[in-house]
């Protein structure tokens, strides 16, 4: 049973990560409302990938450690609370286009054995998925990652959210607008600085395209494929319909146009690793902004008596989702805990 029905929270945020606390703090008891602009935001761009090995890098040890305990829970308990057809992808394949990148992967792979996560390293990638340009050979297999269509899991949330009974108000410029609420989480993103100054979160612009299977082509891949061209990263995310092709990263303000220069590149890159793309259907061009921090470790704490924290996700909102939510509810239910360890 409930035992906090009389507390009331109120999460600024209606992404991936203020929809996921809500529904919690919201099945634990607590009368939540969530204040959301109703626009979308950075959830509703994101490549949906589950995948803390193959965005794995030497120096952020910490970043990979939260990572595989939050991929654990998503398998554990997460995906239980959505529907099935969110799993898009189960595994991911980063290959080598070249020499280059061939010994950027064999880094990260002794890096992740050296951690205690080995990968599977492969000279046969286009045996493990044949859409792969000729010549690509070298790669490695992470195969507990999975990839979920991010705008099905925002809307599975966002109902979930209403079935417990989680009211929906406008967005805030300041927590004075919060009324009496009890306890308030700051979980938008870009924006948290603005109700919360010093908090080191800035936005990062990145472009995602939408690519529509068409009668013909060659079926979509069963997997996540990632890749560096050009010294580029792209990835090609499987949808029930065709694949998210991603992403950019760059600094540009709050400047949310997709730019020619961007969407080009990740065309030229997404066909130069996998050329069957070019006969797909263009679908669609997003950007959205990545809320970094200087370290990429997100911010996940308490901030006074009354307020919390859940923000600066980064590339890895969907993936860390379940852990910030388990994070924060014992947070709510009284334990001390830290956050992300600096």
């Amino acid at each position: 049973m409930p035992a906090q029905t009389h507390r009331s929270l109120a999460v600024v945020g209606g992404g991936v990560i203020g929809l996921a606390v809500a529904r919690r703090a919201a099945h634990d008891g607590w009368a939540v409302r969530v204040h959301r602009t109703g626009e979308p935001g950075a959830s509703w761009v994101a490549g949906g990938m589950l995948a803390p090995h193959s965005e794995g890098w030497p120096g952020e040890e910490r970043l990979l450690q939260v990572g595989l305990e939050s991929l654990r829970l998503w398998h554990e308990t997460f995906l239980d609370s959505l529907p099935p057809a969110v799993v898009t992808a189960r595994q991911s394949l980063v290959v080598a286009v070249d020499q280059a990148d061939a010994a950027d992967l064999k880094t990260v792979g002794t890096w992740l054995s050296g951690q205690g996560h080995p990968v599977t390293l492969t000279t046969s990638a286009r045996d493990i998925e044949p859409l792969l340009a000729q010549g690509i050979r070298h790669g490695f297999v992470a195969e507990t990652e999975l990839a979920v269509d991010n705008r099905a899991v925002v809307e599975a949330l966002a109902a979930q959210c209403e079935q417990l009974g989680v009211e929906w108000a406008p967005p805030v410029g300041s927590l004075t607008e919060l009324g009496a609420a009890d306890t308030v989480v700051i979980a938008n993103g870009i924006d948290a600085p603005s109700l919360w100054p010093g908090l080191a979160v800035r936005p990062v612009k990145g472009e995602v395209l939408r690519l529509r299977w068409r009668r013909g082509c060659l079926p979509v891949p069963q997997r996540v494929v990632r890749a560096r061209v050009r010294g580029r990263q792209v990835y090609v995310v499987p949808r029930s319909d065709g694949v998210v092709v991603g992403a950019t990263q760059y600094e540009h303000g709050r400047d949310t146009a997709p730019a020619v220069s961007g969407v080009r590149d990740l065309l030229d890159d997404a066909c130069t690793v996998m050329p069957a793309l070019g006969e797909y259907e263009f679908a669609e061009a997003a950007a959205g902004l990545r809320p970094m921090t200087p370290d990429n470790l997100p911010l996940v704490h308490r901030l006074d008596e009354r307020t919390l924290v859940a923000a600066g996700h980064g590339r890895s909102g969907f993936l860390l989702a379940p852990w910030t939510v388990e994070t924060i509810a014992a947070e709510l239910a009284g334990a001390k805990l830290e956050g992300v360890a600096r």
